[in-house]
């Protein structure tokens, strides 16, 4: 018989509406404009919705110089550097910018801080593509990033009374505190954001993750390996006591030695994750145990975002 096991389905899980706005980008353009449309970068950190739309006829690619002029080409849900858009003008591509509108609030907001005289601490990751877009949206040196409560005592500002910080859309919020705690305390002066950076389905999914903890025996988070909040909700459930947290993209890279002796697993899926990777992993469970599905629902998102206007026009 097979063993009985209870899964605790986080919601809100997978999808947010800036990521269902980027897919929709991408289909949009190719329903107007045919086949090939290009994307700089994949459009979300998603294998499995990167290869979906591929096969509809999008291709992905580092860099502008790798798109002929003559084809749209659409910049990724993460945001791009205003270098970019700008090469794309001097070559008079048409472009579509899928940049989602609350991290394009952050670009906005750091302009707003630049232009009143302000230089800009940015908490996020290096390399990641919205951390990089977010530092090109101001001169070099205007932008200094941190990522640790540490890096703040190193840090070398022009003047310690004209600083304000913004975030990386993505973080855990609890270490986002510990950094914003330290800048304030070597920065009294810091202005912080008028509204949390932090996007709302960040936090949500990893307040569903608190909820589940105690309930759980194991964590696991569908979610790509380069995707920034999909890592962050393998790190609240460790944080919150998870003796077992992992990431995985498909049901194929579950570790099931790992969960030998769990009576109860949480699931939950990154922002970028779509829920036919859930049903996946659910039924992988199913083939192997005598499953209850337990939905603990901490928020409702009714959150929707527009597409730009040249996509809604005829062609």
């Amino acid at each position: 018989m097979p063993t009985p096991l209870t899964l605790y389905l986080a919601a809100p899980r997978g999808f947010c509406a800036g990521v269902d706005r980027a897919i929709k980008i991408v289909e949009m353009a190719l329903e107007k404009w045919g086949a090939p449309v290009y994307v700089r970068h994949e459009i979300v950190h998603n294998r499995y919705v990167v290869d979906g739309l591929r096969a509809k006829g999008a291709v992905f690619v580092e860099e502008l110089d790798e798109c002929p002029p003559d084809r749209p080409v659409i910049f990724s849900a993460h945001g791009v550097a205003k270098s970019v858009p700008a090469e794309a003008e001097a070559r008079q591509m048409l472009y579509v910018d899928a940049t989602c509108p609350l991290v394009s609030k952050v670009h906005i907001e750091a302009e707003r801080h630049f232009a009143n005289g302000l230089q800009m601490v940015m908490i996020g990751h290096a390399g990641h593509p919205e951390t990089i877009g977010t530092m090109g949206q101001l001169p070099e040196g205007e932008v200094l990033l941190v990522e640790t409560p540490a890096d703040v005592a190193g840090l070398n500002v022009r003047d310690p009374g004209k600083l304000a910080y913004i975030t990386q859309t993505t973080l855990s919020i609890d270490d986002t505190a510990e950094v914003v705690a330290a800048l304030r305390a070597r920065f009294p002066a810091i202005v912080g954001p008028h509204k949390e950076d932090i996007c709302y389905a960040t936090t949500n999914r990893q307040e569903a993750v608190k909820a589940i903890a105690p309930l759980i025996d194991a964590l696991l988070v569908i979610g790509a390996p380069n995707s920034s909040n999909s890592l962050r909700l393998v790190e609240v459930g460790r944080a919150r006591g998870c003796a077992y947290a992992q990431l995985v993209q498909r049901a194929t890279e579950i570790d099931w030695r790992a969960l030998e002796g769990a009576r109860a697993v949480g699931i939950t899926a990154g922002a970028s994750a779509p829920e036919d990777l859930v049903n996946e992993v659910i039924e992988a469970f199913r083939a192997r145990h005598d499953v209850i599905v337990e939905l603990v629902e901490t928020a409702k998102e009714r959150v929707e975002f527009k597409v730009p206007r040249v996509l809604r026009e005829p062609a």
